[in-house]
């Protein structure tokens, strides 16, 4: 993946901040996966797992954090 996509951390509020930290998740995914095919395949088990889906959580809560300290807690 060559292309330029994150450019900074910094956003005007912590709604953009959130939809950053979305972002950044599913990038680390399509990094990690990077055949659509399989992600598309496997989706469907992971929408109906209870647990996979509270660990997605997590990870956006995690990029959140960082988005979060990185302007500063928008103060």
């Amino acid at each position: 993946m060559a292309d330029t996509w994150l450019t900074s951390l910094i956003t005007a509020t912590p709604q953009e901040g959130y939809e950053l930290a979305i972002k950044l998740s599913r990038m680390g995914v399509k990094y990690t996966q990077p055949s659509a095919e399989v992600r598309d395949k496997l989706r469907a088990d992971y929408a109906n797992n209870a647990d996979s889906l509270t660990a997605a959580s997590q990870v956006i809560a995690i990029n959140f954090q960082t988005v979060a300290a990185a302007n500063n807690y928008w103060r």
